[in-house]
Formats: structure tokens, sequence, C-alpha cells
């Protein structure tokens, strides 16, 4: 009987001997699996795999602590299938029990995780689960996120050995994910520098104003992995941003947003020149007037491009989905640094703007003297001999004719002077331009509408047109954004506001009820009346989706 249970411990402790054998091979291959990626994403999804498969855990999640140190920006989870993910809702975002890992950074094990005192409960639709290990992940000497483990199979409780064994795969870890920073940041910088050489390029070779713009975002997008770009500028004489290029998801609504200065992401970096970030850009009591941040927004950054008397020249924003990795330390430097570049090539842009708008003026300049110096005087000198010479002509009907053309002489030489005087004095007065103007309308339009209208203007508003005409848009403008306010209950209302092609064009649309059939036209007369009495037309329509598109057009001057 005593030989029968020495021989039974024997196998006992040989079984004993075999499990661990066989459970350190499985944390060398785990260690191994991990170490061989490199794709950060890959080497996330791997480690709570290998974790989960190791202690035989039904449930397994792995959380990355954000900038602030105190909440989960990403959270990835094993046992759960997508359909019941989305049941639960929300992600955990660090509270409760996962917070007690991150605010004490050590290994912990619970047999009843609901017994704890920081256990909240679980959300509705949630598994239910009882027994916990909760292990941290080191990455140098910074906690770089956790592990959390729930339902050993069998039922039974994670022991001291579990607590080794994901001890150990989290050192493992650790070096993984650096690795795999240290390579994705190589690699970032990278496709930095060609997007600046590329920015670079178009501008060394002509591109316009506008393309420089698409490109910073779309590079900026692409590069940062986020769910959209969106470039805002300042516009002189307005207290706020136009976004005047969007890319990503749900483009078309924010192109043309006018984004005040206060309570919002891209507002402060342009009032404080400084990159400024938010882990949860949708729900930040930071940022509350933000219609650039919209629902299902996760982490955001916004970037100014360049400074000028204290604030930005313009901000890039760029934006995440929900539960996407925070924009960290090591994303905003080359960031900035990109941000950087792009403004020195708005800047040079601009600067190539500025010197073709002080060719244009000077070219009007010597127009002007040739007109002054040349065709005036010899004008003059025309309608002078055509007086002596009428002196001489006995016949009256000829006398008449000339002293007619002599009149006609002076009422050119009148016209030509006028011109002489618009050539000199354009652009050269304090007043706003209507840009601008237009600009600080549509943002005041968004209290009383309850949300920001979509403004896009094109050409030369502020050279080629002038200002009793400028008045007149401004009024209809005004007009038409007071009328989509009071009667038109529209969530949706675009400005587009266009000078080229001798006219200048100022369309207006909402998504809103329409223009009743039998409704007070009286205001619109007045818009009509204007139109015609500039010798240009008005229209109302309905475009197909539903709602009121109006265009109002005025022929602008042509010499000069």
């Amino acid at each position: 009987m005593r030989l029968d249970e020495l021989l039974d411990e024997l196998q006992v402790r040989i079984d004993a001997v075999r499990g661990t054998r066989d459970r350190v091979h499985s944390l060398l291959e785990a260690v191994m699996s991990v170490g061989r990626e490199l794709d950060l994403a890959q080497v996330l999804r791997r480690i709570v795999e290998a974790a989960a498969l190791l202690v035989d855990a039904e449930y397994g999640a792995l959380g990355v602590i954000g900038p602030d140190g105190r909440r989960l920006s990403q959270f990835l989870t094993v046992g759960l299938s997508d359909e019941a993910i989305a049941e639960i809702g929300p992600l955990p975002a660090g509270h409760g029990l996962l917070g007690e890992v991150i605010r004490h950074p050590e290994p912990l094990r619970l047999s009843d995780l609901g017994a704890h005192s920081s256990s909240y409960g679980f959300p509705a639709h949630h598994p239910p689960m009882r027994t916990f290990l909760g292990v941290p992940i080191r990455v140098r000497d910074e906690v770089f996120g956790n592990l959390y483990l729930t339902d050993k199979r069998a039922g039974v409780d994670f022991d001291t050995e579990d607590e080794t064994v994901i001890s150990t795969l989290s050192v493992a870890a650790g070096v993984a994910i650096d690795n795999a920073r240290l390579y994705e940041g190589s690699q970032r910088q990278q496709r930095w520098l060609k997007a600046n050489a590329e920015i670079t390029a178009n501008l060394l070779s002509g591109s316009s104003r506008a393309a420089v713009l698409e490109l910073i975002a779309r590079r900026a997008q692409e590069i940062t992995g986020s769910l959209q770009a969106d470039v805002a500028m300042p516009v002189e004489g307005a207290d706020g941003l136009v976004v005047e290029f969007a890319t990503g998801a749900e483009s078309h609504a924010r192109q043309g947003l006018v984004v005040p200065i206060a309570g919002t992401l891209s507002g402060t970096a342009h009032r404080t020149a400084d990159p400024v970030a938010s882990a949860h850009a949708a729900e930040d009591d930071r940022y509350p007037a933000d219609a650039q941040v919209r629902e299902g927004t996760g982490p955001a950054v916004a970037v100014p491009l360049g400074t000028a008397g204290g604030e930005s020249r313009g901000v890039l924003l760029l934006a995440r989905p929900a539960g996407a990795p925070a924009f960290g330390e090591g994303e905003l430097e080359p960031l900035v640094a990109f941000a950087g570049q792009a403004a020195i090539a708005l800047e040079l842009a601009e600067r190539r703007r500025d010197a073709e708008q002080i060719a244009l003026l000077e070219e009007r300049d010597r127009i002007a003297r040739d007109l002054h110096d040349l065709a005036i005087q010899r004008l003059f000198a025309t309608g002078m001999t055509l007086q002596s010479a009428a002196r001489l002509v006995e016949h009256a009907g000829a006398a008449d004719r000339i002293g007619r053309a002599v009149d006609d002489l002076d009422e050119t030489i009148k016209i030509i002077r006028s011109t002489i005087f618009g050539l000199r004095t354009k652009d050269r007065g304090s007043v706003p331009g209507l840009r601008a103007r237009a600009a600080r309308a549509v943002g005041e339009a968004a209290t009383t509408l309850g949300h920001p209208p979509r403004l896009s203007m094109e050409g030369l508003l502020d050279t080629d047109v002038p200002a009793p005409v400028a008045d007149h848009v401004m009024a209809v403008l005004g007009e038409l954004l007071s009328n989509a306010a009071r009667h038109a209950q529209a969530t949706r209302v675009g400005v587009t506001l266009k000078a080229a092609s001798a006219e200048i064009v100022l369309t207006v649309t909402d998504n809103g009820k329409g223009i009743p059939a039998q409704g007070s036209r009286s205001g619109l007369r007045n818009l009509d009346e204007r139109a015609r009495g500039l010798g240009g037309t008005f229209t109302v329509d309905s475009p197909d989706g539903g709602g009121s598109r109006f265009v109002w057009r005025a022929p602008l001057p042509t010499g000069g």
C-alpha cells in the first residue's frame, strides 16, 4: 500500500512538472509571438490573446492608459463578439475596478470582483464575471496599460502561478511595445519628411493656396490615421475661423463652417498658438461649441500653422474615431514640425499673392499715368484744335457738329479721369473687404439659426466687387439668413459667394420646409428689385432633396 501511495505521489509530481514544462513552453511561444510583430496594433492584439490563453481565462482585455494618466484611451477585448460589444455600449474609460489597477499599478487577484470596494457593477447586456486578475504593463519607466483577465475556466480562481506567468508576459510585452513604437515612430518620421518635400515641391511649382491647403490636410490625415482633417483659416475683421478645406467623414458638412474662437479646439489653438489635444473630444466639456467635432469622435488635436502677432495663421484639426489611440507626445512632435513647414508654405503662397497684387496695382498706376499723360492730353489738344477750327467754319450745321464733337471729347475726358481715380484708389481704403464682412455675418447668424452655416467663398471678392455692389450683397445675405432662421426651420444652411465671369453670385441653400406657395414674398421682392436695379437676376427654387435655394446675381464692371 505504501508503495502504491509513493507511486501515485510520484505520478502527480511528474504530471505537475510536465504541466509546468508545457506552461513554460507556452509562455516562451507567447513571448516569441508577441516579439515577432512590429505593427503596434497587432502587438497589442497578440498580447491580450496570449494572456487569455496562458491562464485559460474566458475573457481578456488590454487597456491603454491615456495621456492624462487617469483614463483609458484604448480598450481591446478577447472573448466578446462584435455584437456583444455593440450591445454593451461605450467601452470602459478606466473607472471602478479597472481604475484601481491604474491608480495602483500592481498585480491584483480577486476571487469575486463584485465584492471589491471599487467595483461599480456591470452595464446592461454585460456578461457576468467573477474571478479577476489585473497586471500592469510597463514600457521602460512608464505604465503603458493594464492586462485584465476574468473567469478562469473550470470555475477555479486565478492562483499565484497565473499571476507570475502574466507578470512575466507583461515584461516581454513592454519590450515588444517599445520596439513597435520605435519602429512606428521611424516610419512615421519618414512619411512626414516625404509629405514636407511634396508640399515644398508643389509650392515651388506654383500650386495655388487652395491646392496647398488640400495637400496639407490629406497628408496629415493619412499619416496620423485620422477620421477627419480640417484646415481653418482666420478671416480679417471676423471673430472666428473658416474651414477652407475639410476631408474625411462628413467633410461636406464641415467645409465652410465658421468656427468660434471660444469653446472650440481650433479656436483655442489659434488664440494660444500652441497645440491643443483632447483624448475624448466629443465629450470634452472644455469645448462645448465645437461643431467640427461630431458624435463618435474620439481623440483630437488642433495644431497652429505658424504664428503672427501672438495668434496662428491657421489651424490644422485632426480627429480619430472613438476608441482609437490618443495623440501622444511621439506623434505631436513631428506633427508640429509638419505644421510649421506647412505654415511656411502658406506664408510663401501669401507672399506670392501679395506680390501679384502689388504687380496688379503697379500696372493700374502705369495705366493711369499713361491715360493721364498721353490719352487725356491728346484728347484735350484735339478738342482745342476743333474749337479753333469751328470759328473758321461758316456752315452752321458743320459748326454744330464740331461743337458736339468737342462736348463728346470733354465727356470722354471726364470718364477717363473717373477711371484713373478708380484705378488709383481701388483696394486702398480701410473699410473691411467683402470676404471679411460675409464671414462675420455668417458667424453671427449661427446664434439665431442654432447651428453654424457652411460658407464657401471664391474669386477676388475684395478686389473686383465695387463697394456699392458689396453693400447690396451684404443686405441680401442678411435678409436670406434672417429668413432661414425665422421661417425655414432648417438644420443645415449653406452660403456660397463667388466672383467670376464678370458677375458676382450669392447662393444660399437650406434643408428646411421650402417657400410656401401662398406665403408672403415682400422680402423676396425687395431682393429681386435690388438685383434688377444692378442689371442682375434673383431666382428661387427647390432642390431635389427638399428645402430652398436662392441665387442672387449682379454684373461686375469689366474695365480695370
